[in-house]
């Protein structure tokens, strides 16, 4: 039993890592799809800068990964198949968001799909929070980076007709 335990642990943390990579490479893969035709949207205002971006997509990515792995080692079956179910979730809302934003500039309906990757991610956090404070706490900057991206979402249709 202890045997099989370890195995399903082992998978599950093998399956948030993977879910991390699948993040980390399809919103690379789109978000670079056509960087001209961002550079010429009008941001809003409150946009943080350029290398704000750089710093904090790294430690995001680094800290799903990290906490993904520790709640599929430390939390119980149903938490643990709860983060992976709602971090894929989660993942997929936010890659529906830069496809649709960078892919066919359907503006409105990518910040839909943001707002749910940040619904979502509140959710992840409260998963962890049964796991791993610090996990929950971790992630915190991801849930406001998230949150902050989707305020900005909603407000470049309307700068941007």
């Amino acid at each position: 039993m202890l045997a099989a335990m370890t195995t399903w642990r082992l998978l599950a943390s093998i399956g948030a890592v993977g879910l991390v990579a699948v993040y980390a490479i399809g919103s690379g893969r789109w978000v670079a799809n056509e960087p001209g035709w961002y550079a010429s949207l009008v941001k809003p205002s409150w946009q943080p800068p350029d290398l704000v971006f750089g710093l904090i997509w790294p430690y995001n990515f680094l800290a799903l990964a990290i906490v993904g792995v520790v709640v599929a080692q430390r939390g119980s079956g149903a938490a643990v198949a709860a983060w992976l179910v709602v971090g894929a979730l989660s993942v997929v809302a936010a890659l529906a968001w830069a496809w649709l934003f960078y892919g066919p500039h359907r503006m409105q309906a990518a910040a839909v799909a943001l707002a749910i990757a940040a619904g979502l991610t509140a959710v992840l956090v409260v998963i962890t929070w049964s796991v791993t404070r610090w996990g929950a706490v971790a992630l915190l900057p991801y849930l406001v980076w998230v949150c902050l991206a989707t305020s900005l979402a909603f407000a470049y249709p309307r700068l941007n007709p």
